[in-house]
């Protein structure tokens, strides 16, 4: 018989992460509960013999090239589905706990079977006292995507519905997944989430937010530079995945009677960055903006959910 949570924690060219994220996992949570499944996605810094000589005992797969978020994780959902765990938890490795974050949520989704996933409380892992994720929702009037990061609801200790849960971190029922799909494996990255959350709330129950478990998320690793140039922090291409996949998210979620009020809204932000970044000289971040926002609007629905 299986351990009942299989952990996916994907891995790119970040090695230091991953073994932190893993180590904090194995000194505070009860390893009768889970195993961990670490997927490689084609990391050209050695990574995977890195992780594989620090962890001989946990389950390691290469993914080979880089397959996005999305798809990276779906390979490892795949395993654990296969294998047989009862619930796959999917972790960002760069993420930490300082206590038992996991039993928390296998007893919620045990005692509540309305609810198909569920995600705890995300705090910023260098400023430990500041929600990051304090559970997350929609706004159908604007298409807006949020998260209810304010400082009250750090007393929070009720569960509450949620209407969408963060790809950081959440346990999920994987006869769910059986039922409604995985990620959607043409978003790559950003607003995966969202989308398998509309489905898993449209078509197999419930998702809650515990703001008793607790993780720890160093926010943006995956998308800073190496190098900081005239383009920023932030590489150019996030800009590309983040417009592209939320317009695609849009046309597929969005309650049509406010498409006018989204649309209204949508072009006046999407004019006001273009306009930053052409007044900063961030021809790469415009370029991948309008990019973006080309396919958002014109890719076939077909092609995003075949």
């Amino acid at each position: 018989m299986p351990k009942p949570v299989a952990i996916i924690i994907l891995n790119w060219n970040t090695p230091a992460h991953t073994i932190s994220c893993v180590l904090s996992i194995t000194q505070y949570c009860d390893a009768k509960e889970y195993d961990i499944i670490i997927a490689d996605n084609g990391s050209t810094d050695d990574s995977l013999s890195i992780l594989k000589e620090k962890f001989p005992n946990h389950i390691l797969i290469d993914n080979k090239s880089n397959l996005g978020f999305a798809e990276g994780n779906n390979v490892a959902f795949k395993y654990s589905i296969a294998e047989g765990y009862t619930f796959s938890l999917l972790l960002n490795n760069d993420t930490e706990v300082d206590e038992n974050f996991l039993s928390p949520l296998i007893n919620h989704l045990r005692q509540n079977p309305e609810t198909v996933a569920v995600q705890p409380s995300i705090y910023y892992l260098h400023k430990k006292d500041t929600l990051w994720n304090g559970g997350s929702y929609y706004n159908k009037w604007w298409g807006i995507t949020y998260s209810n990061n304010k400082k009250p609801r750090q007393s929070l200790r009720s569960p509450e519905q949620v209407e969408w849960l963060t790809g950081c971190c959440f346990l999920v029922r994987n006869d769910a997944l059986k039922k409604v799909g995985l990620f959607t494996g043409k978003f790559f990255l950003y607003y995966e989430d969202v989308d398998l959350s509309f489905r898993l709330r449209k078509f197999a129950g419930r998702l809650d937010y515990l703001p008793t478990s607790k993780v720890y998320h160093e926010a943006g690793v995956s998308g800073k530079q190496k190098v900081k140039n005239s383009e920023g922090e932030l590489s150019p291409i996030i800009h590309y995945y983040v417009n592209r996949n939320k317009l695609w998210f849009l046309r597929r979620y969005a309650n049509p009677a406010f498409l006018i009020f989204i649309f209204g809204y949508n072009a006046m932000y999407y004019s006001i960055l273009l306009c930053y970044f052409l007044i900063r000289n961030r021809k790469q971040k415009a370029k991948f903006l309008l990019k973006g926002i080309k396919e958002g609007l014109f890719t076939p629905q077909t092609t995003i959910w075949s």
